[in-house]
Formats: C-alpha cells, sequence, structure tokens
C-alpha cells in the first residue's frame, strides 16, 4: 500500500512476491529502502553481490544501493522518500552515521529475536490500517510510525553491534558524500567544500559520480537544498528572506535565481501556486 502527499512525499508498505518485485523500483528518487524478511531465507543482490538474507533479518539500504529482488520468494518492504521523512530533521540517534542508513562499509542487517519479531509484526499491522485511513493526520500518523519502526531497529543494531571495519569503497565514498550534505547543505554549496572536508580532490569525486550513478555531486547538493527550500514555501510561514539566510544565500536575488533555474518558478511564485491547490 502507498501514501502520497501533496509535496510529492511518497510512502510503500508492502509485501512483495516475485512476479510483482519490479514494482519497488520505482520511485527510487531520494528514497530508502528496508527490506524484512519474516518468511524462508532468500537471496537479494546487492550492489552486484550475492546475500542471503535469512529468516527475521531485516536490511537497511539507502538510494545509492542497487538492489535486485528478483530471485526472492516473498519479503516485505518499506520504502520512502526524503520528502516524506528525512533523517536530518529528526533524532540524530535515528539519522546518525553508523547506524542503519549511511554507514558502515558492508550492509547493515539486523536479526530479530521472538519479542523483536512481535514487536515489528504489530507496527506492521499499524502500517497497513493507517495507510487505509483518509483523513487530513494521515501523514503525520504514518510518519510517527515510522520512526518507532526506526528507533526499534536502531536499538536493536546497536545492541548486536553488527558493525565490520573494512577497507572504503568507491560506493562507501558516494554515500558519505550523501551523508555530509545531509548535515552540510545549508552551510556548503559546493563540490569543493565536501571534497576538502572527505580529504579529497573535486574532480576526483565527480569523475568517481560519473561512472557510478547517474547524478553529479553538484546535482546532489543542489536536490537537497531545494527539497528543505520547497518545505519551507509549502509548510512555514517564513518569509522568503528568511528562507534565503537559512538556506546559506547572501541574497534573496541569487536564492531567487537558484530556485527557479531549477523550478521553472520564482520561490514567491511556487508558494502563491501550491497554496492555491
Amino acid at each position: 500500500m502507498e501514501f502520497r502527499g501533496q509535496n510529492d512525499e511518497y510512502l510503500l508498505v508492502t509485501t512483495v512476491k516475485k512476479e510483482s518485485e519490479k514494482d519497488i523500483n520505482k520511485n527510487n528518487e531520494h528514497s530508502l529502502c528496508i527490506f524484512w524478511n519474516e518468511f524462508k531465507d532468500t537471496k537479494l543482490i546487492i550492489d552486484n553481490v550475492d546475500y542471503i538474507l535469512k529468516k527475521d533479518e531485516v536490511m537497511f539500504l539507502t538510494e545509492f544501493h542497487k538492489a535486485n529482488i528478483s530471485e526472492i520468494n516473498t519479503l516485505n518492504v518499506i520504502k520512502f522518500n526524503r520528502n516524506f521523512y528525512c533523517l536530518d530533521n529528526h533524532d540524530s540517534e535515528i539519522g546518525c552515521k553508523g547506524v542503519l542508513f549511511f554507514g558502515t562499509s558492508q550492509v547493515p542487517t539486523i536479526f530479530l529475536n521472538e519479542e523483536n519479531s512481535a514487536a515489528i509484526s504489530l507496527l506492521w499491522k499499524v502500517f497497513i490500517n493507517e495507510l487505509k485511513a483518509t483523513d487530513e493526520l494521515q501523514g503525520e500518523m504514518l510518519q510517527m510510525l515510522l520512526k518507532r519502526f526506526l528507533i526499534l531497529c536502531t536499538r536493536i543494531y546497536k545492541e548486536q553491534k553488527k558493525i565490520n571495519l573494512v577497507g572504503e569503497t568507491k560506493m562507501d565514498i558516494i554515500r558519505n558524500f550523501s551523508f555530509l550534505v545531509e548535515v552540510h547543505y545549508k552551510s556548503k554549496h559546493t563540490v569543493a567544500e565536501y571534497a576538502e572536508l572527505m580529504n579529497k580532490s573535486a574532480k576526483s569525486l565527480t569523475n568517481l559520480f560519473s561512472s557510478h550513478i547517474n547524478k553529479t555531486p553538484l546535482q546532489i547538493i543542489q536536490s537537497r537544498i531545494i527539497l528543505e527550500a520547497k518545505r519551507m514555501l509549502l509548510n512555514t510561514e517564513m518569509p522568503i528572506k528568511e528562507i534565503t539566510f537559512e538556506l546559506g544565500f547572501e541574497d534573496m536575488p541569487s536564492f531567487s535565481r537558484f530556485f527557479k533555474n531549477k523550478i521553472g518558478v520564482s520561490p514567491r511564485g511556487y508558494r502563491e501556486e501550491k497554496s492555491k491547490t
């Protein structure tokens, strides 16, 4: 079942079978994914590496993981985009580097004991029931449920300490870059600034991205700024001048030019247009 909000928020909570696995490959833009296997052991291919997801295991993927689940039998999936639930805007324990998303070199996985499995199953049922609702509180309720789900999984992950220190791979660099953007997008707008944080050159980062994903580092930075700008314009009454400085722009004309270049309309025009819908 899916939830879609007015501001492009997206949440998918579903049980996928082999014949319907293509459905979870939609809406990959800024999407994070959770696989929960409450059935028999199944095979996944993540970044061209084979994984066996055992019964009662949960796996966590960012948008930079390439997942092939064509060989699964049945799998529970939660998928959401940053518009629906942005980790940077919530508790640091959930979104911090090294826990569930943007962290370890290997794909984070937890095992559910009987007690944890019962808790996750209960949350899943509440998710499904809430997705059937149609009132104005649905989105807020679903966000609260997702937060509870992530907190529970984070606690389990920390207890199990399944952190393997291995060498940094190219995809780790990309995921680390994305994490740093989440932390610094309001103050750092150039690839060079992030390259300095990572002790790498801007050119090497750009070349790495061009050979592994279909976005440049600059596009990732700018997409994150635009996402936050839209959220502020639509969900707050902050003056555009205040939003300008909050997002790290020197003046309103520079913010307006940036926004219009990406969206096709000025910040004021965007706010007025969306307020009518």
